[in-house]
């Protein structure tokens, strides 16, 4: 058991926050008693394999802190970090809601920290917000016989807002369809929730890639932190594999890669979920990383304004890249939504001691936040989750090397959200 006072932060505001938020847009005063204590917790991975979801944490959350007390309120965040273990994720969400009392929980980042959070929140009655995890491998990764849908059973106090598998299939085939290659797919799927649900044969990939005419290349399920991928790529390279996909974290797709190039195997097309969502990520690759592939889900492009400030996303992103001296990373829209639909949810409830009536009150959200409308209304998912899950817009992108060094993520198909300008096409790998 690690100790209460281990990764714990309370977030109270700073003056590097208020500098940041100045010059924004009025702050919407929630209904609730002002002096009356709101005090929030949220988990994500901030050191482990998984670390680089959590980079922009602090960020988000001081400039919300600057921003309610600005208004007057009184809030308290209690964060709390999940080190990329699901085991500790679960121990850290027990803390926030037995030593710390807390009115709301907010969890990001993949399912190995939002299920093991959403799972303890909903045994112990308390309202949870998740994200950062696609619907299925959240949704029915927690069910109790995942394999039988029949036993499928709503949540009553988590709510969850993310695209699904269907919206990443989508967009990986768009940005496919744009290159002439030999339908053939490899997939990179290891033996975690994410990867058991992108593989799997029902849900997954398998079924919609025949359905589109291409043949999937499937070595079998890996384990996390891999040291030698050279069985995938014999398989791979021996099938002719021309597009290989999967969704790895960030330290195995770069071993995958420079074995890969080192035994001879370049696709025309690798388009890989969660490991190459991070500028870091790639850049690690060196000039390697050319036109590799991944879904979008928040860029500084994104036509979406911060509900708390008026800010656009290319203002967030600006501000971001100032304050840090980093790029610009697709988890800042999602936690910043986070926040967003917090206060919106707690200014709609007269007792944040109460449980019933915050879950009730998220629930009933409808808004638009910095990563597009929110609103739990079944749109577009299926009925056995539409009480839980509210989709966000999602479109592809590739890395492109840029001349003075660096790289920049570049929209390159939009068929699945219009909305969202691209900014270039598919380029295969050379």
């Amino acid at each position: 058991m690690h100790s209460k006072s281990i990764s714990r932060r309370r977030f109270m505001g700073t003056a590097a926050a208020a500098a940041a938020v100045a010059g924004t847009a009025g702050f919407p005063m929630p209904a609730i008693a002002q002096g009356r204590k709101i005090r929030l917790g949220y988990v994500s991975p901030q050191t482990g394999p998984l670390a680089a979801f959590a980079e922009a944490d602090g960020f988000i959350i001081d400039r919300f802190m600057q921003q309610v007390k600005d208004a007057g309120l009184d809030y308290e965040v209690i964060v709390k970090d999940s080190q990329s273990n699901p085991n500790r994720a679960a121990e850290v969400a027990n803390e926030l809601i037995v030593d710390d009392e807390i009115s709301l929980m907010l969890v990001a980042s993949t399912p190995e920290t939002t299920n093991p959070v959403t799972t303890t929140c909903e045994m112990e009655e308390i309202p949870c917000l998740s994200t950062v995890a696609p619907w299925q491998p959240w949704f029915i990764g927690q069910q109790a016989n995942p394999t039988d849908p029949s036993s499928w059973e709503p949540f009553r106090y988590a709510y969850h807002f993310f695209w699904g598998l269907e919206d990443v299939i989508a967009v990986f085939t768009n940005m496919w369809g744009q290159l002439d290659t030999n339908k053939k797919v490899g997939g990179l799927f290891p033996n975690d929730a994410d990867g058991n649900a992108w593989g799997d044969a029902n849900v997954g990939f398998p079924p919609v890639l025949k359905e589109k005419g291409y043949s999937l290349v499937d070595p079998g399920r890996y384990q996390n932190l891999n040291d030698d991928f050279s069985a995938q790529i014999n398989a791979f390279k021996g099938d002719q594999v021309g597009i290989v996909t999967g969704v790895m974290i960030p330290p195995d797709f770069t071993t995958f890669w420079n074995q890969a190039k080192q035994q001879g195997f370049t696709p025309k097309v690798a388009s890989i979920g969660k490991a190459i969502l991070f500028p870091q990520a790639v850049e690690a690759l060196g000039d390697q990383g050319n036109n590799l592939s991944s879904e979008v889900w928040w860029s500084p492009n994104h036509p979406f304004k911060s509900s708390l400030t008026g800010e656009t996303s290319r203002q967030l992103a600006d501000d971001y890249e100032a304050a840090s001296g980093r790029p610009w990373t697709q988890p800042i829209g999602f936690v910043h939504a986070l926040f967003e639909i917090a206060l919106d949810t707690m200014k709609r409830v007269d007792d944040p001691s109460d449980a019933d009536a915050v879950a009730d009150a998220i629930a009933a959200t409808d808004m638009t936040t910095l990563v597009g409308p929110i609103a739990w209304n079944g749109e577009g998912v299926p009925p056995f989750a539409a009480k839980n899950v509210a989709k966000t817009p999602l479109v592809g992108g590739q890395w492109r090397l840029q001349d003075g060094g660096g790289y920049d993520l570049v929209i390159v198909d939009n068929q699945t959200a219009p909305e969202i300008p691209t900014a270039g096409k598919m380029e295969p790998i050379s």
